[in-house]
């Protein structure tokens, strides 16, 4: 996990985020698959994982904190979407808190700025298409998504963006994740995918991410 604080910073690094749960549940796959990848190393970057507070501020705050002490080449935050069936790439993050239910401290926003005076968005500066088309290649099913939401997932995708326009040639960007399979027992209908394959996901977002400067021209919008 991330390094202490006065710890030199890894070179060439990788910095992976996960959420801790919540609204009562007791696992979040964004949690297990920053885990799962910590200390490994990938295109020859150590890769290096922060698990984040799922509340608003505190989780900006952490990541502030573990950009300073790790010092990544590229950044990618991971959030759960419950109900999604397959890894979206978040292609934008949006300057605005609406959140459906309480964060982890319970509160609550409505409306809030995430940064006041702070750009309507921030696009991400992941190769968002040629990730879609690195996890459709190894059957992996994946799509370029249009909304990160309004809750955390958004807000740390969002002071990511922020944080890095400081941070000249530092990469970033967000992937949500579906549920694990022991979320989805007993709710029949609902999509989830094994942790093995999300990790692998994540491996192939890191991979093409350092490999890839100018994204793919291929489709990846939506009609909705």
């Amino acid at each position: 996990m991330v390094k202490r604080s006065g710890s030199p910073a890894i070179e060439h690094a990788v910095l992976v985020t996960g959420f801790e749960p919540f609204g009562g549940a007791t696992t979040n796959p964004s949690e297990c698959v920053a885990r799962a990848l910590d200390g490994r190393t990938i295109v020859g970057r150590s890769v290096v994982a922060a698990v984040l507070p799922c509340v608003f501020g505190d989780a900006r705050r952490a990541l502030v904190r573990a950009i300073d002490r790790v010092r990544p080449e590229l950044v990618v935050c991971v959030g759960e979407a419950g109900g999604r069936a397959e890894i979206s790439v978040e292609r934008v993050a949006i300057n605005i808190d609406d959140a459906r239910i309480p964060d982890n401290a319970g509160a609550q926003p409505i409306d809030r700025l995430i940064v006041t005076g702070g750009p309507v968005g921030y696009w991400s500066s992941l190769p968002i298409k040629a990730i879609v088309s690195a996890l459709d290649a190894e059957k992996i099913a994946a799509t370029v998504s249009q909304s990160a939401g309004t809750f955390v997932c958004n807000h740390i995708f969002y002071a990511l963006m922020h944080a890095l326009r400081d941070r000249p040639g530092v990469r970033g960007g967000f992937v949500h994740v579906p549920y694990l399979p022991e979320q989805v027992i007993g709710r029949p209908g609902i999509p989830s995918m094994a942790l093995a394959r999300t990790t692998r996901a994540l491996e192939i977002v890191i991979a093409t991410s350092l490999a890839t400067r100018a994204d793919a021209v291929i489709v990846g919008g939506a009609t909705h």
